[in-house]
């Protein structure tokens, strides 16, 4: 896939790319999130869960590298890989697992075990934009 831009105005944009990005995901889909703090990981992957059906309330799995939700139409695997020492204790936690089964996994903080990423990762890049709930996107990889 080509690399490509996009801007996000605001949280409603987030909102509206994350629920259409879902409608398409397949199982063994995953999605890299990169970018620093604030920029809206956690927020992307709640609308992506939105649009997967997920009922359950998503938060930041900051202190459990993993959280699963399978109220979608598909099962959601959260990781946040912020504390992540070492790339061996993904494959403590049974990542290829994720990575290769049944769910869409969405990782935050990606590019911290991006050596372990399948090859047909979409990767989103998120930057701070002009404005300060502007955020842009970079979007390469995937199927």
């Amino acid at each position: 896939m080509e690399e490509r831009n996009l801007v996000m105005r605001n949280e409603a944009d987030t909102a509206s790319f994350g629920r259409e990005l879902a409608k398409n995901l397949q199982p063994g889909t995953v999605i890299a999130l990169i970018g620093d703090l604030g920029t809206g990981k956690t927020t992307l992957t709640k609308a992506i869960a939105e649009g997967l059906g997920v009922t359950d309330t998503i938060t930041s799995p900051t202190f459990n590298i993993v959280k699963e939700y399978t109220s979608g139409r598909l099962p959601l695997y959260h990781f946040d890989v912020y504390r992540v020492g070492d790339v061996d204790e993904m494959f403590e936690i049974g990542v290829e697992e994720y990575f290769y089964g049944q769910g869409v996994c969405v990782v935050e903080w990606a590019d911290l075990i991006e050596e372990i990423m399948p090859e047909d990762t979409l990767f989103i890049n998120i930057e701070h934009g002009a404005d300060f709930n502007e955020r842009i996107y970079t979007i390469s990889g995937g199927k």
